[in-house]
Order: C-alpha cells, then sequence, then structure tokens
C-alpha cells in the first residue's frame, strides 16, 4: 500500500469514526455503536440479577466479550486514525473509551469487577454529537452558565444549612440522649440533615415532647429551604434568558460535528475549512 493510499485510508477512517455527517457509513456507525453501547449496559444489568444470570449465564458472557472486542476494535481505530494519539487517549472521552473496555479483561483476574462495564453509559454523551442535538445546547448553555452564576449564593446558603444542623444537631443530642437513639452529636446532626431535606429514614426519633417540637419546626423549615437553591437558579436564568434575548439576535448554533484529526477539536462553525485551533484542513 502506497503512502498516499494509507494517508487516503486513515483520513476516510477518521471521518467515519470520528464524524456524523458522512452518510452512509458514518451515520451508520455512530447508530451501530449507540446500540452497541446500550446493549452491553442491559447485559451488566441482567449478569446483576442472580437468577437471571443463572439461567442465561453463558449467552451473557459470551455476548459481553463480543461486544468487548468489538469496543476495542474501534479503540484501537480511534488510536490509528488521530495524527496524536496520545491526545486522544489522555481525553475526556479517550479516558471514558479506555475504561468501558477495560473491566471484561481485567475480570479475568479479578471476578465481578466486570460490573464497572456499566460506565459504558457515559459513552452515551456522543448521542449530542451523533444525533445532531446541537441545536439544543443553547438552552442548556444558559442553564450551565445561571449555575455558575448562582455558585456564590447556592454556597453561602449551603453553608447556613450545615451551621444550622449542627446546632438543631447538638440540642436534639443534649435533649434526646442515648436512649432515643441520638448516641452522639454526628450522628444527631445525620438526624438533622435526613429530616432537614425531608428525607425522614425513621431509624431514629425523638421520644420527648420537646424533641418532637424541635424535630417539627426542623420538618416546616425543610419545606421553606428546598425552595430557596430553586429560586435562586431559576432568577438567574431568567437573567440569563433577558441578556442572551437583549442581543439584536440569536447566537447561531453550528451543526458541524467534524473533528480534526491533528487535535481533535471539535465544534467548528458550518462554514469551517480549517480547524480553529491548530489550522489543520478539515475533511
Amino acid at each position: 500500500m502506497s503512502q498516499t493510499s494509507k494517508k487516503h485510508w486513515k483520513i476516510r477512517l477518521h471521518e467515519i469514526i470520528y464524524e456524523a455527517d458522512t452518510p452512509p457509513k458514518g451515520k451508520l456507525f455512530d447508530v451501530i455503536l449507540l446500540i452497541a453501547i446500550i446493549a452491553s449496559i442491559v447485559l451488566v444489568m441482567l449478569e446483576s440479577i442472580k437468577s437471571f444470570d443463572a439461567k442465561y449465564h453463558n449467552l451473557l458472557n459470551i455476548s459481553e466479550w463480543i461486544i468487548t472486542i468489538l469496543f476495542s476494535i474501534e479503540y484501537i481505530a480511534r488510536i490509528v486514525t488521530v495524527k496524536k494519539p496520545l491526545k486522544y487517549v489522555t481525553s475526556f472521552y479517550g479516558i471514558i473509551d479506555l475504561l468501558s473496555t477495560t473491566p471484561k479483561y481485567i475480570s479475568l483476574l479479578f471476578g465481578g469487577i466486570h460490573a464497572l462495564a456499566a460506565l459504558r453509559a457515559l459513552r452515551l454523551l456522543r448521542v449530542f454529537r451523533i444525533l445532531k442535538l446541537a441545536r439544543f445546547l443553547g438552552a442548556s448553555q444558559v442553564l450551565t452558565n445561571s449555575l455558575k452564576a448562582s455558585r456564590a449564593k447556592i454556597s453561602v446558603f449551603l453553608f447556613a444549612v450545615l451551621i444550622l444542623s449542627i446546632i438543631f444537631g447538638t440540642l436534639m443530642y443534649l435533649i434526646e440522649g442515648e436512649v432515643s437513639g441520638f448516641t452522639s452529636i454526628p450522628v444527631s446532626v445525620y438526624w438533622c440533615i435526613v429530616t432537614l431535606t425531608t428525607v425522614g429514614f425513621g431509624d431514629i426519633a425523638p421520644i420527648t415532647p420537646i424533641g418532637q417540637l424541635i424535630a417539627a419546626i426542623i420538618m416546616i423549615l425543610g419545606y421553606g429551604i428546598i425552595a430557596v437553591p430553586t429560586g435562586i437558579v431559576s432568577a438567574e436564568y431568567v437573567n440569563q434568558s433577558k441578556d442572551k434575548n437583549a442581543t439584536p439576535q440569536k447566537p447561531k448554533v453550528n451543526l458541524n460535528s467534524q473533528s480534526c484529526q491533528n487535535c481533535l477539536a471539535s465544534n467548528h462553525k458550518d462554514e469551517a475549512e480549517f480547524c480553529y485551533n491548530c489550522g489543520n484542513k478539515l475533511h
């Protein structure tokens, strides 16, 4: 095989594996990949059901090995088709791809660890690129900015809740004592947090009138406290939306799924011919 043919082969395989706009092979590859990921997750779940595993263990094991081998081939192909393999290996998706492939092999030495194959669910993040859901990323960006803008207020709020939990937990420890299950201040603080968040496991409960009164106050506070973070984020979301709508026109969301073969940069503009990060020509 000549150097030119080899180079062309790598470029073509890179387009099929890394991009979603290369019909029919590229889209077929993406669809098969999604089906394989979902199938592998279902297999791990079914294998955790002892009665089902006892009946179909061999079938589940063989199916999981087939998918693992396919993922291994895909992982190697992703490394081969990029100019800087280390860039992919150390990237977020590269690490996820590796973690989703190795559990079955490691299970040969350490039994039971194959259940970590459920990490393959993280690979479903590619669905945004594969199904071209980038048009929804504008709304998600507003939500992300709202959460970032709210983090200072929410941090202060959580700190205040923690202080309240320590104060009420200490009071309950002094009032109820070990007889009611409040064996230490940390245990009492745990009970207070569980009650304040309206979870209420019921493993510890006050029996004295004063303790029950304090518990009732904590429960009422819990309903009010739950609404505070929601209100903070909602207010910031409205502000972000207003700022976005105030611009002359909404920012364009590019649907270009091309990934640079040199540096793996994505999110290029629709009309881009060269990578914005390294200047490599896009195919």
